[in-house]
């Protein structure tokens, strides 16, 4: 036989939820997703859950321009223009800040691409071919170079010089030109382990995200170069 709930629960009930609705309600909402393509960081919560209004920035057509005729002088403009013209709002027609956003570009990439290697290495270490195991440890291994060479390049460019620090200038740059060669020199060493396995679907998935990080990365290294070029002959120094 079911107890009867007293008649006043049900009243009782529906104000508890609705005064719990209310308080859901009017609790400040915090987001971890804001990032900042420039400096490749997570916004504050403090920045996140502010009162002040926001002002949403769009590019302007001038802005997006400059993003297509920077990646006409890089190796891939289609590929250039198509990962980096998202961030035109926040580039402007920034030379400095496009190497950036490229740079940070790169580096998610190749984060990404480290960490699929790692995962694939150790599924082929209880596989029968060896030489896949290495080559896959051995991506894993350069995938993880380029990336510290990556993030050290984009440490260098958030801490560039003031205005007239002409030599330091060059010595920064040439830093993270430096670094950038030598990921593209890592991310390419990563295929050499494959010359002596056989095609397959898995060989090709590893050549195509090695491409496509490579791609990114000597794109970015040549906007890098062009401000660097660009800012020695003006004199312009950030």
């Amino acid at each position: 036989m079911k107890t009867q709930r007293p008649l006043s629960f049900r009243p009782l009930f529906l104000l508890t939820t609705l005064l719990t609705l209310l308080l859901l309600l009017h609790q400040p909402i915090t987001t971890h997703s804001l990032i900042d393509p420039t400096t490749f960081s997570t916004a504050s919560p403090a920045q996140a859950t502010s009162n002040t209004p926001t002002t949403t920035t769009y590019p302007t057509q001038n802005d997006t321009e400059f993003i297509r005729k920077s990646c006409a002088s890089t190796r891939y403009p289609d590929l250039c223009f198509h990962s980096l013209s998202g961030y035109a709002s926040a580039v402007q027609q920034n030379p400095s800040k496009l190497a950036r956003v490229a740079i940070a570009v790169s580096l998610s990439k190749a984060r990404h691409a480290a960490a699929y290697f790692s995962n694939l290495s150790k599924e082929a270490d209880y596989g029968a071919d060896r030489r896949v195991a290495a080559a896959l440890h051995d991506c894993f291994s350069t995938f993880g170079d380029a990336v510290d060479q990556l993030r050290d390049s984009l440490n260098q460019m958030r801490h560039l010089v003031p205005a007239g620090s002409g030599e330091t200038f060059r010595f920064q740059m040439s830093n993270v030109q430096t670094w950038m060669s030598a990921a593209m020199t890592n991310e390419d060493t990563c295929t050499d382990g494959f010359d002596g396995v056989p095609e397959g679907p898995m060989k090709k998935d590893v050549f195509d995200r090695v491409g496509k990080v490579e791609g990114v990365t000597s794109n970015a290294l040549a906007l890098v170069n062009g401000f660097a070029a660009a800012t020695a002959t003006t004199n312009s120094f950030p």
